[in-house]
């Protein structure tokens, strides 16, 4: 893709994050199940470091509110592709009770997505550049070898580029 999970997971990991005094921190990768339960789940164990084996939804939020209740939480929900409203508002809830300015990041190739859950701040990241493409391309497929731009004949420069199709990780 265009690195949405990479650069959430580069802010997560970021030393000016931890810096910033989260309480709690977590993340669960989503993908097409969007079942609330299961989401609650892995948040709740994320957030505790301790396997969940209930079954009700609400007994796991309960036991996420009392985990995150009064504390700044860091949350990234990363490859989400549900755009039901109602299904994000119960897996919220129990979040409404972190402090305030504590933030809930979520990744997702889908604007509808996006506006479904009626975000701050989005971001919509681009496909690279031909150029930040062939950038990239020599950081990783030359390391440690003495190889510069104009060793690399413009035809083979072409099919790289153009393979990749702006798109990070076909690199």
């Amino acid at each position: 893709g265009v690195g949405k999970t990479t650069l959430a997971r580069e802010v997560y990991n970021d030393r000016a994050v931890e810096d910033s005094k989260f309480d709690v921190k977590a993340w669960v990768c989503v993908s097409d199940d969007f079942d609330v339960l299961n989401i609650s789940r892995a948040l709740l164990e994320s957030i505790t470091f301790a396997s969940c084996d209930l079954k009700a939804l609400n007994e796991v939020q309960v036991q996420i509110k009392r985990a995150v209740d009064g504390k700044k939480l860091l949350l990234v929900l990363d490859d989400v592709w549900n755009e039901n409203y109602c299904l994000w508002e119960d897996l919220k809830a129990p979040f409404l009770a972190a402090a305030p300015n504590s933030k809930i990041i979520v990744t997702t190739r889908h604007a509808h997505v996006a506006s479904t859950m009626e975000p701050i701040q989005q971001y919509n990241l681009q496909c690279l550049s031909d150029e930040d493409c062939w950038s990239l391309f020599m950081m990783h497929a030359f390391v440690g070898q003495d190889i510069t731009a104009q060793q690399i004949s413009d035809l083979f420069r072409e099919k790289v580029v153009g393979k990749c199709g702006g798109l990070p990780l076909a690199l």
